[in-house]
C-alpha cells in the first residue's frame, strides 16, 4: 500500500494519511485551530452524490452522527447555513417559521459555492467566505461525538457537538424530517 494510505483494521476502509499540517489545512481547520477546538481528521474516498451515507460507511459509524452542512436562502436571497443529521431532511417550512422568514429553500450548487467558498460536497460551517446565520438541529447536541465536513471533499473532522455551539453560536431549531 502506498505510504500515504492506511487501512483501518476495524472497518477495513482505506484512508489517506495526511501527516503534514499544511496538507490538511483548510479555511475550516484554520478556524478550528484558532478557536482551540479539539478535533480529529478523517479522510475517505469522496463519491459524487454519495452524501453522508458514503462517508458514514467509510468511517464505520452511524449516518445520524454525520452532520451535513446545507447552504440555503430565504425569500430575499439572503444565505444561511443549516446543520442537520446525515440521515434526516430539513423541513424548510418549519425552518422558515422558526427563523422568522417567509420562505427558505436550498441554493443551487453554484450559488452555494459562491456563498460559502467551498465546493458542494466539501462545505463546512467553519471558515466560510461570508458570515451567514447558522441554524442547527437541536438534537445534534445529544450526540457524544459528531463528524462534520472539514472544508474539502472526502474530509471530515470529528469533535464534540458542543464545540459548534461554542465557536459558531448557531440558533437551535427542531426541523428534522426522518428519511
Amino acid at each position: 500500500m502506498p505510504e500515504r494510505l492506511r487501512r483501518d483494521p476495524r472497518t477495513d476502509c482505506i484512508f489517506y494519511d495526511m501527516k503534514s499540517k499544511a496538507t490538511a489545512e483548510t479555511p475550516a481547520t484554520k478556524q478550528l485551530r484558532e478557536a482551540k477546538v479539539a478535533f480529529q481528521n478523517h479522510f475517505y474516498e469522496y463519491q459524487e452524490h454519495g452524501g453522508t451515507r458514503v462517508s458514514s460507511e467509510a468511517l464505520g459509524g452511524p449516518e445520524h452522527a454525520v452532520v451535513k452542512t446545507l447552504i440555503m436562502e430565504d425569500e430575499d436571497a439572503h444565505p444561511l447555513i443549516v446543520l442537520m443529521h446525515g440521515d434526516c431532511q430539513v423541513s424548510t417550512k418549519a425552518l422558515a417559521r422558526q427563523a422568522g422568514r417567509k420562505r427558505i429553500e436550498t441554493c443551487k450548487p453554484e450559488v452555494a459555492n459562491r456563498h460559502s467558498g467551498f465546493l458542494v460536497g466539501g462545505t463546512s460551517p467553519f471558515g466560510t467566505r461570508k458570515r451567514m446565520p447558522i441554524f442547527m438541529e437541536a438534537s445534534i447536541l445529544e450526540l457524544p461525538e459528531i463528524y462534520i465536513n472539514g472544508g474539502r471533499r472526502g474530509y471530515l473532522v470529528s469533535m464534540a457537538p458542543s464545540e459548534i455551539v461554542r465557536v459558531l453560536a448557531p440558533t437551535l431549531v427542531n426541523v428534522a424530517l426522518i428519511d
